[in-house]
């Protein structure tokens, strides 16, 4: 699946296919500056982003979400005359989506695809799996790949070794240590099951967790792993149901898997207090369809308004969000998950790179995105801002921990186990 998103249907078609002809004969390299001093996919009045993202199979809603919400903010911004660069000009943005099934091929494919159409940026996109197969030739291209959805550490903690690789959301490594703080402060014997997706992901959570509850009344009892291509988790989750856990920490990636786990669990009789990634928490696809409400309690981390909690309903970032995705990103995603609103903070912090970008290359792209601190992003819950400064740490750093209500269906705040 290919698709561009402009503010216009026709004058993308058009800017499109200037860059296709002018992306590929701008520099002897991908990554390098033409004749011009430009690097490829920009011009004096536009410039190319695109991603891979999987826009169908089991993890399509937050995909489409993560597109959705770049969209939003890229078709308003563009609606409304433009992006403002560091070096005078504005320009519109040209954003170019394909779909890679949540599959680590597909995404090396579409990836290569995008830098042979004449790409300047490949921003925002989601999966661990599949950035991480993307990682070393962008590398090798020198081709930004940055704002990345994804918690991955593997994307943010070394800048020396990826000088071109750029994760923003909180590490699962932080949402886990959340998890396990929130246990160790109970300050009572607890024992926990844990679920981890076979990777970076999976082991980020277990990491950021187990030193949280290092040296506390804490114990984990029993441990299972999963492939992201699995299609059922039934028979980890009798695993773990046999220990009898009081807790069970479930960091699944796949949206259906993660509904799998909680009704069998339930099925089982099992009903430990549950812990859930902020990427598949979500009460509409995930809580309500997994019954959520039988649990004692779900906690998940977050970061993000929710545009559709009454809390936020006057809130000046939601009201300007809901407009933007309702005109340009509503079509793509029709099912709210948080990457839609993380997406479309994606596109504000891209924003602030641009304004700082005093020549059209990669290099002072890169220079500017490394050097945001302290900005409050739209669509970040208060007190929660975007910084890159740091080599070892995510553009966003910090997680608010949230209980599900059943009554309600949505989420409200922790006041400890």
């Amino acid at each position: 699946m290919r698709n561009t998103h402009r503010s216009g249907a026709v004058l993308a078609t058009a800017s499109i296919a200037v860059l296709l002809v002018t992306g590929c004969t701008r520099g002897e390299t991908a990554g390098g500056p033409g004749s011009d001093g430009a690097s490829p996919g920009i011009t004096d009045d536009s410039v190319s982003i695109g991603i891979s993202s999987p826009l169908s199979g089991p993890t399509a809603g937050p995909g489409s979400c993560t597109v959705a919400g770049l969209a939003a903010y890229i078709g308003a911004k563009n609606a409304d005359g433009g992006f403002e660069f560091g070096d005078g000009k504005t320009r519109q943005v040209d954003f170019t989506y394909l779909d890679d099934v949540y599959d680590p091929a597909r995404a090396v494919s579409n990836f290569r695809q995008l830098v042979n159409d004449g790409i300047f940026a490949y921003v925002g996109a989601l999966g661990t799996p599949t950035n991480a197969a993307v990682m070393p030739i962008a590398e090798e291209e020198q081709v930004p790949q940055v704002l990345l959805t994804t918690g991955a550490r593997t994307f943010s903690e070394d800048q020396e070794a990826h000088p071109w690789t750029e994760g923003l959301l909180p590490t699962y490594a932080t949402e886990g240590e959340a998890f396990g703080t929130l246990l160790a402060d109970a300050d009572q014997p607890l024992t926990v099951a844990t679920l981890a997706q076979n990777d970076d992901f999976g082991e980020s959570y277990l990491d950021g967790f187990n030193a949280a509850i290092e040296g506390s009344q804490v114990q984990v009892v029993a441990s299972a792993t999963y492939e992201p291509t699995d299609t059922t988790l039934d028979s980890q989750v009798t695993e773990l149901a046999a220990s009898g856990a009081d807790v069970l920490l479930s960091a699944v990636s796949v949206t259906p898997l993660q509904v799998g786990v909680l009704t069998k669990a339930q099925s089982l009789g099992w009903l430990p207090r549950i812990f859930l990634p902020s990427n598949t928490s979500t009460p509409g696809t995930i809580l309500q369809p997994g019954g959520a409400g039988a649990y004692p309690a779900v906690y998940t981390p977050s970061f993000s308004k929710n545009p559709n909690s009454p809390a936020f309903a006057e809130d000046e970032d939601v009201q300007a969000y809901n407009a933007a995705f309702e005109q340009y990103g509503s079509q793509i995603a029709t099912t709210y998950t948080p990457h839609c609103t993380w997406g479309y903070t994606e596109g504000a912090v891209l924003d602030q790179v641009f304004q700082g970008m005093e020549e059209p290359t990669r290099d002072s792209f890169m220079e500017s995105l490394r050097s945001i601190s302290d900005y409050q992003a739209p669509m970040l819950l208060d007190g929660i801002t975007v910084d890159t400064t740091s080599s070892t740490e995510a553009g966003i750093s910090t997680v608010q921990l949230v209980r599900y209500d059943a009554a309600t269906g949505g989420y409200g705040p922790v006041d400890g186990y």
